[in-house]
């Protein structure tokens, strides 16, 4: 068993940062454990133009972090306190990758210019192309192999270990090896990112699949895990198909099977051909399926797209001609402009895409997708959560001390967020994660004899999950089919039941049953992946009996298909989980609200000065 001060797990920009962080902090005997340093979601994804969100620091247009702050949580269920850390350490972070060499645009003044992105009142993105997210990780893995700090590659963590309610290191599965070995440790930094195994539609790349049921399992609270993201995306090569790629205004075709039968089939719903181009272009802008914008707005796109899946047949997105009927003087205002100062008003889409974001076709071409040539085949994909573990302040866990979730797998955000801000968000985990560990002291220090005891026992548990006869191939395809059909962006409350108990039906025949051997990690992956889809159906039936309603990318159906109006007074408040050892346990608490704080300078100094900051 190895011993170590922290032990990070996940090597994405949220992992990278914390590790580097702590070392800047001077904290000795760090350990960065990861299944390896290319496979996780911030270096394999991105979007036309991946944004950053930040606070705005370009001319004269006023911000400030409590207004920053409030475009978090006016979207609702969000805590206010939190939003307004995001938003104070935004421009720190921020400059951080600046200096590493992250390549965002300034100007010649050295202003780092922004846009708006969804969801943002001002222009607080930025991006440096559709990268953005694999630029930050390349620039974060030099940093840390320059400072020396200690890597572990091609591991899968298998268990975390708790002493009641403490964080106490975690059992890892060497993939190579195909053994278990042990890391104890004073504090975990858990940044393993979302849940990108639930779901079989996902725009999560595949070699990600999370792992917040290992939290989950060990009693972690979770706060919105109903909350995801759906979203337009292609298929052969994961990818979001937002900003430029809607923009450009892409044929939308659908075909049977075998490819026969197509059909520009969002005609079908609109009675004019310049209003489906106009809404077709605010996708771009609007990516995130919204229920509020169906049926009058931009979402009807991403519903119109589902339905013609779940009748069988496949869509498509063709830039090699333009759609029937299009009419540059006939759609609307805002995209005809849009596109008059892009100069580019006529032409294909592929030509306008080239001229307005040629990376965006690159990108494609870098994957063996050559859209000059064939069309790109897309669907209503999971993208992201908005909820995840609960942190307080210091993003530690709200009820496993020593156990500091950061990044995508803590759910600070609630209904909607900014485009970008999840980039923020896990550095800014980072940061505060790593400066409370290095500052904050050690008054409960950790008992090596019984978490060498609670580990070994986990350790056979998990050899004996490797000595079964369950599939586990069968049984990913299993559980992602049924978080696919019931927890995606549509949600039948009626049919809800019956999933959750199938969940855990799932889950304890794979206790009982474990895995043929040479499952391995995959079977490791699968226990903690079916413990998760567990916890997020039974905490969005909780939601949907509760009577919230369709809300964000998620529509709730009732018995004869219609949508269920939102009950905004839930906006207020946090949906909270937490497993008590035999099932799920739902409250809601209130929101906490944005701190309006009226600082002296004198006074924030000494308590800066004393360390008195640095409270939970």
């Amino acid at each position: 068993m190895k011993k170590v001060h922290t032990l990070v797990i996940g090597s994405g920009a949220a992992g990278l940062a914390a590790a580097l962080r702590l070392h800047a902090e001077g904290v000795k005997n760090i350990l960065l454990v990861s299944e390896g340093l290319r496979r996780g979601t911030s270096i394999n994804t991105g979007s036309d133009k991946q944004t950053y969100y930040k606070l705005g620091m370009y001319g004269s247009e006023p911000d400030a972090p409590e207004l920053m702050a409030a475009s978090y949580f006016d979207n609702g269920s969000c805590h206010g306190d939190v939003a307004l850390i995001e938003s104070a350490l935004s421009v720190r972070c921020f400059m951080h990758l600046v200096n590493l060499g992250v390549p965002f645009p300034c100007d010649s003044l050295g202003q780092y210019i922004g846009y708006k992105t969804d969801h943002d009142p001002k222009r607080r993105a930025t991006s440096c192309g559709p990268y953005t997210s694999k630029e930050m990780c390349l620039a974060l893995i030099r940093a840390v192999k320059a400072a020396g700090i200690p890597i572990r590659e091609k591991c899968t963590v298998a268990r975390l270990i708790t002493l009641r309610r403490r964080a106490a290191g975690a059992v890892i599965f060497d993939n190579v090896k195909k053994s278990f070995d042990t890391v104890l440790a004073e504090n975990t930094v858990f940044a393993v990112g979302g849940p990108g195994g639930l779901y079989a539609q996902s725009v999560y790349p595949c070699g990600h699949t999370g792992a917040i049921g290992l939290a989950l399992a060990r009693g972690a609270a979770a706060q919105n895990l109903p909350e995801s993201q759906f979203g337009l995306a292609s298929i052969k090569f994961r990818w979001n198909v937002s900003g430029t790629y809607m923009q450009v205004l892409p044929r939308f075709i659908s075909t049977e099977q075998d490819g026969s039968g197509e059909r520009e089939f969002l005609r079908d719903c609109f009675r004019d051909d310049a209003r489906l181009n106009s809404r077709v272009f605010l996708k771009g802008y609007q990516w995130p399926c919204d229920v509020r914008k169906v049926p009058d707005g931009s979402s009807i796109i991403d519903m119109l797209v589902h339905r013609e899946t779940a009748s069988g047949r496949r869509v498509w997105l063709d830039f090699r001609s333009n759609p029937a009927g299009l009419d540059f003087k006939a759609i609307s205002s805002e995209a005809r402009e849009y596109l008059e100062r892009s100069g580019a008003l006529s032409g294909t889409p592929l030509s306008r895409l080239l001229k307005m974001n040629p990376g965006a076709v690159s990108l494609y071409r870098d994957h063996n997708i050559d859209l000059a040539k064939e069309p790109l085949e897309v669907a209503v994909c999971a993208q992201h959560n908005n909820g995840g573990l609960a942190g307080n302040i210091w993003y530690e866990s709200v009820n496993i001390s020593h156990l500091f979730p950061i990044g995508e797998v803590n759910g600070s955000h609630g209904v909607a967020r900014p485009g970008g801000s999840a980039l923020n968000a896990g550095q800014v985990g980072a940061f505060r994660a790593a400066e409370f560990i290095a500052r904050s002291g050690n008054d409960d220090p950790l008992s090596v004899e019984a978490a060498e005891r609670a580990a070994a026992r986990a350790q056979k548990e998990l050899e004996t999950l490797l000595r079964g006869r369950r599939s586990w191939q069968d049984d990913r395809r299993e559980l992602q089919a049924r978080m696919t059909r019931a927890a995606g962006h549509l949600r039948r409350p009626d049919e809800l039941g019956k999933e959750v108990r199938a969940a855990k039906k799932l889950v304890r025949a794979i206790e009982r049953e474990g895995y043929l051997p040479g499952a391995g990690e995959n079977g490791l992956i699968n226990a903690q992946l079916a413990f998760a889809h567990w916890a997020y159906l039974s905490a969005i039936l909780f939601q949907a009996e509760a009577g919230v309603g369709s809300r964000g990318s998620a529509a709730v159906l009732d018995k004869d298909g219609k949508i269920v109006p939102e009950d905004v007074s839930f906006r207020k408040k946090v949906l909270e989980t937490r497993f008590d050892g035999q099932k799920f346990v739902h409250r809601f608490v209130d929101c906490r609200p944005i701190p309006h704080e009226d600082g002296w300078f004198e006074t924030v100094w000494a308590e800066y000065r004393n360390g008195d900051v640095y409270r939970k």
